[in-house]
């Protein structure tokens, strides 16, 4: 009988802990860390029906939030389309979004060692996220008093939605723009430095001027042969809460391209015309987002603002040197000096000079090659247990995992200056090419040569709380669970 009473205390110890593992512990889905890598379920994994381009109905947006200053917009996925379009289709894409800012930045280094501005330069397309139409993240903001749905891209300036009159619009999802109906539309006279020099920062273009003088014409093509055409003008946008008065913007009225059903396009990059800098006295010059891992029925948050409170982060918020490049506005800069598979270093040349760029446009991750190499070969080895499949489009790392109902990922950090680590979420890691899972790839690609610059995508940036401290030139990172409620 003591015995019996001994024993009873340890037994109901024991019934705890195995109802917290059961109950508490993530599941399998979630992505267990073990020993250097995800355990994870194939089936959570990998695109479900409902996200692989079969379902017919995306949840609407919600509205916006004001917290302690902070403005937070929800962020979807915009995958109003993606039934449409084939993977291979959208990695041609990306692949031309990524070619067209190596070009870019190759002629702005040709105009810092010449000295002076190289027509060609000035009139090179920016290739932006608008092409990736979608792998791309949408929210929602107003113009005037006009509900517009944008994408949201942090490699261009120029923020712009279709107006009426148009001449050449694209089918969007909500109601065009009308200029005439808004008190508080103004055009941008054509002999102001807005017309000239701001403009021509933005878009590489100096705006031209029409028959009565006016008003200021911008025009602005991407590197896939999209563009838009239009009047340069002032409007009070609202951002949730918060009134933006006399925010310069392009009115579309000649718009053509793979925009889907969206309004147009904000800019989030770096020069005067960004909306970051228009509302540096509201916001400080910092925003911040974190991008859902599902392409239906969950999204993330686009927050304007310093407010730490408004982040969901499950880690502090860690910053590393945001590089200073005037020359290559609109684009984010970072060092980027190490990674590591499976808590095993990667030793490359390419981290000497670790120059890399940060874009919510691109969605593939590209590394110089000496990098890519050695990454690759380190996930190989650990993923050694997987056959082998094909390679796809830029993804030349694949593997056959039809026959798994659950897989051993390895884990994936990547390190910045300052000692700041970044642990690449599971879904960002693998790319299921096939919904059968016969066709996984390694989510990265590699330049074509050394002295590219590396472009981190949004497929890595997944699951993470990205600051942008554009006063304090900083950039930061903390993991967070991406939802918004």
């Amino acid at each position: 009988m003591q015995m019996a009473h001994l024993l009873s205390p340890v037994l109901w110890f024991l019934a705890l802990v195995l109802f917290l593992l059961i109950v508490v512990a993530p599941s399998a889905g979630a992505g267990i860390v073990e020993d250097n890598a995800f355990v994870v379920s194939l089936h959570e994994l990998k695109f479900g029906a409902d996200e692989f381009g079969f379902s017919s109905s995306t949840s609407a947006p919600q509205r916006p939030k004001t917290q302690k200053g902070a403005t937070i917009l929800e962020l979807r996925h915009h995958s109003t389309l993606f039934k449409h379009k084939r993977h291979q289709n959208l990695l041609k894409m990306d692949e031309a979004r990524a070619t067209s800012i190596q070009a870019q930045i190759k002629n702005y280094n040709k105009f810092e060692e010449k000295k002076e501005f190289l027509p060609e330069a000035a009139q090179l397309p920016l290739s932006s996220g608008v092409k990736l139409q979608t792998l791309n993240y949408v929210t929602t903001i107003t113009i005037g008093s006009t509900n517009t749905t944008v994408i949201v891209d942090t490699g261009s300036d120029l923020t712009w939605v279709q107006c009426t009159p148009c001449a050449a619009c694209y089918t969007q999802q909500d109601p065009l723009f009308n200029p005439s109906s808004s008190p508080t539309y103004l055009s941008v006279p054509c002999n102001s430095t807005t017309c000239t020099t701001s403009l021509q920062a933005a878009t590489g273009i100096s705006g031209s001027c029409s028959q009565d003088r006016n008003s200021c014409f911008y025009a602005l093509g991407y590197g896939d042969g999209s563009y838009t055409r239009g009047i340069l003008a002032q409007e009070t946008i609202a951002l949730g809460d918060v009134q933006v008065p006399n925010f310069i913007f392009g009115c579309g009225r000649s718009n053509r391209g793979l925009f889907g059903g969206t309004s147009g396009l904000m800019g989030l990059g770096r020069t005067q015309l960004s909306l970051v800098s228009q509302t540096t006295d509201q916001f400080g010059g910092v925003f911040s987002y974190c991008l859902p891992t599902k392409l239906y029925n969950s999204s993330g948050s686009l927050v304007f603002g310093n407010d730490t409170s408004a982040f969901k982060n499950a880690t502090p918020v860690s910053y590393t040197r945001m590089i200073a490049d005037p020359t290559l506005a609109p684009f984010y800069f970072l060092n980027i000096t190490g990674a590591s598979v499976g808590g095993i270093p990667i030793n490359a040349s390419g981290f000497a000079n670790g120059k890399i760029l940060i874009d919510s446009g691109t969605v593939i991750t590209r590394l110089p090659p000496s990098i890519y190499k050695s990454l690759k070969a380190e996930f190989v080895a650990q993923f050694s247990a997987y056959p082998s499949a094909s390679g796809f489009s830029i993804l030349d790392t694949c593997f056959n995992l039809s026959g798994y109902d659950e897989v051993r990922v390895p884990t994936l950090k990547l390190e910045f200056e300052g000692d700041v680590d970044v642990s690449v979420d599971v879904s960002g890691i693998l790319y299921f090419v096939k919904k059968d899972g016969s066709q996984v790839c390694l989510a990265l690609a590699s330049l074509s040569y050394e002295d590219q610059v590396g472009i981190i995508g949004n497929y890595q940036q997944k699951n993470q709380r990205v600051v942008y401290d554009t006063v304090g030139s900083r950039l930061g990172f903390a993991k967070e669970p991406c939802s918004y409620s």
